[in-house]
């Protein structure tokens, strides 16, 4: 994979990632995608799936853990 890739955006607003960019991170059809605003671009982060994000937080503490009583 190149450091850099440019793609065109279609008149329906689509882009199509290249291909060496989607096997370099093992992207899938239809997986779906989150675009963060990142100062005058925007970041393209993979969304997780649900199996993905079990035991993420294992070993975290929960004491000191800040409630929501301060929120109305």
């Amino acid at each position: 994979m190149k450091n850099f890739d440019a793609v065109t955006l279609s008149a329906r607003f689509e882009i199509s990632i290249p291909k060496a960019v989607c096997e370099a991170h093992k992207w899938q059809p239809g997986q779906e995608f989150a675009f963060i605003p990142k100062g005058s671009g925007v970041l393209l982060v993979p969304v997780p799936e649900r199996d993905q994000l079990a035991e993420i937080a294992k070993g975290a503490k929960a004491e000191n853990y800040r409630d929501r009583k301060d929120r109305f």
